[in-house]
Formats: C-alpha cells, structure tokens, sequence
C-alpha cells in the first residue's frame, strides 16, 4: 500500500533541495554581479586619477605655451564645460542611451556566461 506520509516526506525533500539549489544560484549571481561591481568602481577610481593627471599636465603645458599662469588652467576648465553642455544636449539621445545601456548590459550579462562555461 501507499505510504503517504514517505510521499509527502520525498516531496518535501525534494522541495527543500530546489529551494537550497536556488538559494546557491542566486547567492553566485549576486557575488558575481557585486564582484563585476567592484571592479567597475576600481578601474573607473584608476581611470579617474589618470584622467586627472592628464589634466592637470595639460593646463601645466598650455600655461607655458601661453606664458600665463591661469591661462592654460582656463583652457582645460572651457574644454570641460565644453564637454558637458555636449554631454547635457545630447542626454535625450536615444542612440547615446542605447548604447550606454547595451555597454552596461554587456559588462553585467559576462557573469551568466562565464558561469555556463564554467560547467
């Protein structure tokens, strides 16, 4: 006969592994996802610095060339402002957006195949 309590037990058992293979799954997803994070923040810190140093031997550059103190500082500050009233006009862009989303989209989705050649 049909034991219904070893049924119920099987399936709870069973219930229980699923929720325990989901649980791990996404716990990977999430580490993988904070670890991609953490590296964005890293190289955009790197990028940061160097962008800043570039700058700055710019202005140094541009203030010898002009024979005045501010005056090459000035010309990066304008090419800044420059770029962000480019940056500002353009930000309805649909194609500007596409492409900023399918980037992130890109860097992000490299955990889920990394993790099925991994298998």
């Amino acid at each position: 006969m049909i034991n219904v309590g070893e049924i119920i037990k099987t399936l709870r058992g069973i219930v229980e592994a699923r929720i325990g293979l989901i649980k791990e799954e996404i716990q990977e997803e999430f580490l993988g996802f904070l670890s991609r994070l953490i590296l964005l923040v890293i190289i955009g810190s790197l990028l940061l610095l160097v962008f800043l140093f570039l700058s700055l031997s710019l202005a140094f550059f541009l203030s010898q060339l002009t024979q005045s103190p501010y005056l090459g500082f000035l010309i990066v500050a304008l090419m800044y402002l420059l770029t962000v009233l480019v940056l500002y006009l353009s930000r309805d862009s649909l194609r500007l957006r596409q492409r900023t989303e399918g980037a992130l989209k890109n860097f992000f989705s490299n955990i889920k195949n990394e993790k099925t050649t991994d298998e």
